[in-house]
């Protein structure tokens, strides 16, 4: 029995969907199982971090978890070490946590410590432990959609920086190896995309994929938080996400691996794979 947290989100949601479909038995964790929307194979169990009680019964009967913990929904690391010490209590045997790429690194900003206390954690305890440290998903691209449909320049917050960005079924499919296969205890694996690519490759690509000449137009650093603010990101949270702007303005993220690879026995998805399969979105 697989238990996975954030299983309403990006990667949660598709991780459910690959056990699912390999008929694995599995239980995803959500604080409102009325509003959840699951196939019949998937077991939903309710789990809020801040009531003991309701993680206890969501590790019940568990073999390995899955976490996904995303920054700002705590302090760091509190929510990982309440559902670890759940887990451990009930004897679970292997836990496997989403990370980011940058974690403990400076460089790339104040955010880059999010995760750690929560890996740490992980490290201590008992279970068999894997960290996955996935670069920018390429999902978080479709934002682009509605300057696209609308004829209008994709903004770059990047200053041409390039980043390896990876397709999120990847990350799922490697949490899943992760999860189910031998061989990972005491991993952390850097999963990025096939190549770096800046805003305006990427958005060329989108631009083949559906047709049409796109264009893009650079933000200063100023824009950059105006823009940032106005999209709906808190203003304590905004000098953060700059730092990680400019870590990749920099080029600090241009990281490609072989993580992917080495786990699937394939190369990872490139982003016109994943434009591709997002087209109604952008056409």
């Amino acid at each position: 029995m697989i238990l996975i947290t954030g299983a309403t989100g990006t990667i949660g949601s598709e991780v459910v969907r690959l056990l699912a479909a390999r008929g694995v038995p599995h239980r995803a964790m959500t604080r409102d199982p009325a509003r959840a929307t699951f196939g019949p194979g998937t077991e939903v169990v309710r789990g809020d971090y801040d009531d003991p009680g309701s993680l206890t019964a969501a590790v019940t009967g568990v073999d390995a978890v899955f976490l996904v913990n995303a920054p700002g929904t705590a302090a760091p690391g509190v929510h990982d070490k309440a559902l670890l010490a759940a887990a451990e209590a009930a004897g679970v045997r292997r836990a496997v946590k989403l990370s980011a790429i940058g974690t403990g690194d400076p460089r790339s900003g104040s955010f880059s410590g999010w995760h750690a206390p929560g890996e740490q954690a992980l490290r201590d305890g008992p279970p068999e432990w894997t960290v996955l440290r996935p670069t920018m998903f390429a999902s978080n691209f479709l934002w682009w959609a509605s300057y696209i449909k609308e004829s209008r320049p994709v903004p770059d917050q990047y200053g041409g920086g390039r980043q390896s960005v990876i397709d999120p079924v990847d990350i799922a499919a490697v949490a899943v190896e992760a999860l189910l296969g031998d061989g990972h205890h005491g991993r952390t694996y850097t999963l990025t995309g096939p190549e770096p690519l800046s805003v305006a490759e990427m958005t060329a690509i989108v631009g083949k994929v559906i047709g049409r000449d796109l264009t893009v137009r650079d933000l200063t650093r100023a824009e950059s938080r105006e823009f940032l603010v106005a999209s709906g990101i808190p203003e304590e949270f905004a000098d953060g996400v700059l730092e990680g702007l400019d870590f990749v303005r920099t080029g600090g993220n241009t990281t490609a691996t072989d993580d992917v690879e080495q786990i699937l026995g394939r190369a990872p998805r490139a982003f016109e794979d994943w434009a591709r399969d997002h087209r109604d979105a952008f056409a």
